[in-house]
């Protein structure tokens, strides 16, 4: 990843994106115990996703608690040095964690990569949460052509 900013300094970026489906905030440690479960739940799911070209995650092996809280620390620090933008997707009526949303550098063009995944029991969820991450992209973000890894 890269340590430039991927937004301009003045800009200051979105922490909550709230719809009647799904509620966006930014992922950090105190999602956890609740990420992992999403995820692990989900793996063939995930994996299969269309938005994750590279077919590198989740790991099939999983990884443990403590290897997921180092990620979604690293998450956490790219928020605050404003290097990528991870957000956790939760249930609105419970607050668990049912998917995520990954804003970072493109790889091969536009200006930023957005990537999302739902929970295989949340599957029905999965082209709204892209649509709807699409539309709050345009609206209340500083990015012009962000590539949705063909969605």
């Amino acid at each position: 990843m890269t340590s430039l900013p991927l937004v301009p300094s003045e800009f200051d970026p979105p922490r909550l994106l709230v719809t009647d489906q799904f509620l966006l905030e930014p992922l950090g440690p105190e999602h956890n115990e609740a990420d992992h479960a999403a995820w692990t739940s989900s793996i063939d799911h995930i994996r299969s996703t269309r938005g994750y070209p590279d077919g590198d995650w989740p790991p099939v092996e999983g990884m443990s608690l403590e290897e997921n809280l180092a990620d979604l620390e690293m998450h956490a620090r790219d928020f605050a040095a404003r290097t990528g933008f991870t957000f956790t997707v939760l249930d609105p009526s419970d607050r668990d964690v049912i998917g995520c949303v990954y804003l970072y550098p493109p790889e091969t063009g536009g200006d930023v990569r957005v990537q999302s995944w739902v929970r295989a029991d949340r599957a029905h969820l999965d082209n709204a949460l892209a649509d709807t991450v699409a539309a709050w992209l345009t609206e209340s973000w500083p990015w012009t052509s962000p590539d949705r890894c063909g969605r």
